[in-house]
């Protein structure tokens, strides 16, 4: 079995989505989330699916304690789900085509540093977009630039809000990322 290890820094939604998912896959499982936020929801959801969490420090993903960890555990994929730091190059290299993110826009549109969450459906809404979605990729040394996995649409109207384009957006992730992961494993 194939076990999978989710970073996130929030709510964990996708987190979610993602275990529930795999909790019908006998090929996989997701058995460790690790948060660089002390505080976010993203654990509780961890403790409530009785799965191991963790967190850390930007110190402590950049001196390779969090990647001695990921290797000690025997992880063979790492999701970033709402990760909101830059994977570094040594974890990149120690787990290659093995850190997989998703991108609440169509890349190479709305992406880079700072361009996360509602930022992205703001700027997506700003710039009078006719269609936004999801971008499913490995992880390299650059923000938001890895190889693309996956890519799905959705039509977004003049009309809606920037939180009616991330709810449009979040539904493409739930029902796009587990399935991608489990493709990839």
């Amino acid at each position: 079995m194939k076990k999978i290890a989710i970073l996130a820094s929030g709510n964990g939604t996708n987190a979610e989505a993602i275990i529930e998912y795999f909790k019908s896959v006998p090929t996989a499982k997701v058995v460790l989330i690790g948060s660089n936020n002390e505080g976010a929801y993203v654990l509780e959801r961890a403790k409530s699916h009785q799965i191991q969490s963790f967190t850390f420090s930007k110190k402590e993903l950049e001196n390779g304690s969090v990647k001695a960890f990921l290797l000690i555990k025997g992880i063979d994929l790492i999701v970033l789900a709402g990760f909101m730091m830059k994977v570094p190059e040594d974890l990149i290299n120690v787990f290659p085509k093995a850190i997989v993110n998703i991108h609440p826009a169509l890349l190479p549109k709305y992406g880079g540093k700072g361009m996360y969450g509602m930022h992205v459906h703001c700027a997506v809404k700003e710039a009078g977009e006719k269609e936004t979605g999801i971008t499913i990729h490995w992880v390299n040394e650059h923000y938001d630039e890895g190889e693309i996995i996956l890519q799905e649409k959705v039509v977004i109207t003049e009309d809606d809000t920037p939180e009616q384009i991330a709810q449009k957006v979040h539904e493409l992730e739930y029902k796009y990322y587990p399935k991608v992961i489990e493709s990839l494993i």
